[in-house]
């Protein structure tokens, strides 16, 4: 990680990545296929005896997320970030099965080319394998937010190998859903796409859309990222002092 940038001749460094572990037989992986789409894969589709997800969360130094904060347009550093980080999830993940498959099966999942952009949604979405493995809740904005914030990425490893789950929170991270006290993230989108009552998620997309077309010579990079940009809780979980003995 402290010297993929430079050895791979790229702009975005991260910080120290968070790691979680959940059961592949934990009943949440089953309620995907009713909460996000009926075709979302199980761990148990992706390797046969499947014993455990491996879950990690990449997070953004402070620069690159503070370079989004202005303008309508994401910043062209966010653009980067978001391309570099798939590219250094899919090396990450070659890595990982490299060091599994000396004793152990394994499946590497993708970062993003498994979104429908028809639907909106992901046969294995890694921001809802990260909660079920316990990185962290669910904020208003529809992201999650981990112990070092939201802004970031998620990779995944299915594997044989069994590894005890990490414990779920049983505590809201999002300022809103624990008192009603933020709700910073509905105000800096400028479609208007996300409310407190839900997302839109085709005026979100053609929000991304547009940077995407922007940014074009970065690659695809349909990204926005305004709501999560110098926020609360970008960088950390800001509710982990509001709760008593925690």
């Amino acid at each position: 990680m402290k010297t993929y940038s430079s050895r791979n001749g790229l702009s975005t460094t991260w910080e120290e990545p968070l790691v979680a572990f959940a059961d592949a037989k934990d009943p949440l992986f089953s309620k995907l296929k009713e909460f996000v789409d009926v075709n979302h894969l199980l761990p148990s589709d992706l390797q046969a005896g499947a014993s455990t997800v491996i879950s990690y969360f990449l997070p953004f130094i402070k620069k690159t997320t503070l370079s989004n904060t202005d303008f309508p347009d994401a910043s062209l550093e966010w653009a980067k970030a978001y391309m570099e980080t798939n590219q250094l999830i899919f090396s990450l993940n070659k890595a990982l099965a490299e060091i599994i498959k000396q004793n152990y099966s394994e499946a590497a999942t993708v970062p993003t080319t498994n979104f429908d952009q028809e639907k909106l949604v992901c046969d294995w979405s890694q921001k809802h394998v990260a909660y079920i493995a316990g990185l962290g809740k669910f904020g208003l904005h529809h992201m999650l937010i981990t112990q070092k914030g939201c802004c970031g990425r998620f990779g995944s490893v299915v594997t044989t190998a069994k590894l005890k789950p990490t414990r779920r929170s049983n505590h809201e991270y999002c300022l809103y859903k624990l008192n009603g006290s933020c709700g910073i993230c509905v105000r800096k989108c400028r479609t208007k796409a996300l409310r407190v009552n839900g997302l839109d998620k085709k005026a979100c997309y053609k929000e991304c859309l547009r940077n995407a077309e922007k940014y074009r010579a970065v690659g695809m990079a349909d990204v926005c990222g305004k709501c999560v940009s110098n926020i609360p809780c970008s960088f950390t979980n800001p509710s982990k002092d509001k709760h008593p003995g925690k």
